[in-house]
């Protein structure tokens, strides 16, 4: 494992650090999602300009070509640097890299200039509220019709829907045919006539997810992504990027920041002196250390050409129990007895959905069990 950076991509990482140093300002508390989605689309705008957005993307489509090693190093950068995440991340990580794959030239000209500036912004349609984990389960039909197709069915935990220009969506359009086929990858325009976005208040009282009905939507034919019924193909291009290397990268630096941020807070508070903290301290730097050495091995893996394995699953389930650790740690640092509100507290919510978003624990370990273990099915 080379746990060093060549100087090209030493020099990838100076830049970067030295561009967000000098564009970024960071937002004070925004008073609603609006206004936190407006910042967050104004940003996006500026990255785009600087070429820092979808890097990985090839240079003629707007991005930089990058290796996977310098996406995993702008990553870590960009969370060093306490940048929110870009507000078309669904535009950015999962639709734009899939019409790279299997859209058609027009297409690709159509869509994605506009994913990259956040001028159109883009949601994920394939969760389903009997079709999660298992999405080939998924009921949602789109009938076949003269220009298109008709959409009818549910989706759920969409983030952003209710600002959504579009939205990628799978479908089933061969009722008869086996589990995994008879399923058709659509573009939905989310102000098409039939749509109903409902928003769904999360525990830490905020509505960033909706369920989305779609009650006969026309989808026009030329938004059909890929071949008819060979949806479930195109699908996995989409979650091999869902769960790609960008998130772990991005996470550990995240969290090292949050370590470094509730040491001096127990610190100024005089708590380092109780033991079960101090305990929980030295055991978060343990554990984000190994996770930085699984990060690097990824990194050099990449550098060698070879894509992550299942091994992504056992970095993704270390990153689950470590930031629902320090998160606990902080409400132990705070005090039990606050009200739940401010940082941390919302912090200590959010961390509940860590173990069921990007993939649930149990299905990571199943993961495990079966590809890295090889235990019986």
């Amino acid at each position: 494992m080379d746990l060093s950076y060549t100087e090209h991509e030493l020099a990838f990482a100076n830049e970067a650090r030295a561009w967000l140093a000098a564009e970024l300002v960071l937002p004070t508390a925004f008073d609603s999602l609006d206004d936190e989605f407006n910042w967050g689309r104004n940003w996006q705008a500026r990255l785009a300009e600087g070429r820092w957005v979808g890097i990985h993307w090839p240079f003629e489509y707007g991005g930089r070509g990058a290796s996977g090693v310098e996406v995993a190093i702008f990553n870590m950068e960009y969370a060093r640097s306490r940048a929110p995440q870009p507000v078309n991340r669904v535009g950015i990580n999962l639709a734009g890299p899939t019409l790279l794959a299997h859209g058609t030239e027009i297409q690709k000209q159509r869509w994605l200039p506009n994913i990259l500036d956040a001028t159109e912004i883009w949601c994920q349609l394939f969760s389903e509220p009997n079709a999660g984990s298992d999405l080939a389960s998924l009921s949602t039909r789109a009938e076949k019709v003269d220009g298109g197709f008709l959409l009818t069915g549910q989706k759920v935990w969409t983030s952003y829907a209710q600002y959504a220009d579009f939205g990628i969506c799978l479908a089933r359009t061969d009722r008869e045919a086996p589990k995994h086929s008879g399923i058709s990858y659509l573009v939905v325009p989310m102000n098409a006539s039939g749509i109903e976005i409902r928003p769904l208040v999360q525990i830490t009282g905020e509505a960033e997810f909706s369920e989305v009905f779609l009650d006969e939507v026309f989808v026009p034919e030329d938004h059909l992504v890929g071949p008819l019924n060979q949806g479930w193909s195109v699908a996995n291009t989409t979650l091999a990027h869902e769960r790609g290397t960008s998130f772990p990268f991005k996470e550990q630096v995240v969290h090292e920041v949050f370590l470094d941020e509730l040491y001096a807070l127990a610190r100024d508070t005089s708590k380092l002196s109780d033991i079960e903290i101090a305990d929980g301290l030295a055991q978060a730097f343990v554990q984000l250390r190994v996770l930085r050495l699984h990060n690097q091995r990824t990194m050099s893996r990449l550098a060698k050409g070879i894509e992550p394995g299942p091994e992504s699953s056992y970095v993704k389930l270390q990153w689950t129990e470590v930031t629902q650790q320090i998160s606990n740690l902080a409400l132990q640092i705070v005090g039990e007895s606050s009200p739940l509100s401010g940082r941390w507290q919302r912090q200590w919510l959010w961390s509940k959905a860590a173990s069921i978003a990007g993939g649930t624990s149990e299905i990571q370990r199943t993961i495990i069990a079966d590809r890295l273990l090889g235990l019986p099915r």
